[in-house]
């Protein structure tokens, strides 16, 4: 890992398969509006947010209470001068377990202070990861965005459902 890829550390009080699987349930935390598979090694998801960004992602490793990891296939931002950063980018999600409790580490590798995006994406990845994932696992309820229901306040901004 890059020390410039942005990347966040969640620490939970419930098991890493409880962890393991809301990471999987990516329309419970990021976006309803999720298409494809989200849970097995291969699966492909088309994620897109009205027609502000869109992406085609890959889960290319997957080990059960321990680590996902994703590649963006493709990638598409309507607000950048390059609208296709972050493809070819990945994500990871590494998980260790202690007694009761969990830590994640997420780590979107490639996401640099170089990217017109940095800013919104780290304010977005920060909104997704430390709230809305936080709370799926501990409550069972994230916040994902759907069809005319932004997440965060550049989602408000950016989007067309005004």
């Amino acid at each position: 890992m890059s020390t410039s890829d942005f990347s966040l550390t969640l620490s939970v009080d419930k098991r890493a398969a409880d962890a393991f699987k809301a990471i999987t349930n990516v329309r419970g935390w990021w976006s309803e509006e999720i298409e494809g598979g989200t849970e097995k090694l291969n699966d492909v998801f088309l994620y897109h947010y009205e027609d502000v960004h869109k992406a085609q992602i890959k889960l290319i490793e997957v080990v059960p209470n321990k680590k996902i990891v994703w590649l963006i296939e493709k990638n598409f931002f309507k607000f950048t001068k390059d609208t296709s950063e972050w493809t070819g980018n990945t994500i990871s999600f590494d998980l260790s377990e202690n007694d009761h409790e969990t830590h994640i580490r997420f780590t979107h590798h490639g996401l640099v202070p170089a990217y017109e995006c940095y800013d919104i994406c780290t304010n977005a990845w920060s909104q997704y990861i430390q709230k809305s994932l936080y709370n799926l696992i501990t409550n069972g309820k994230g916040h994902p965005n759907g069809k005319g229901k932004p997440t965060t306040p550049d989602e408000e901004r950016l989007g067309s459902h005004k």
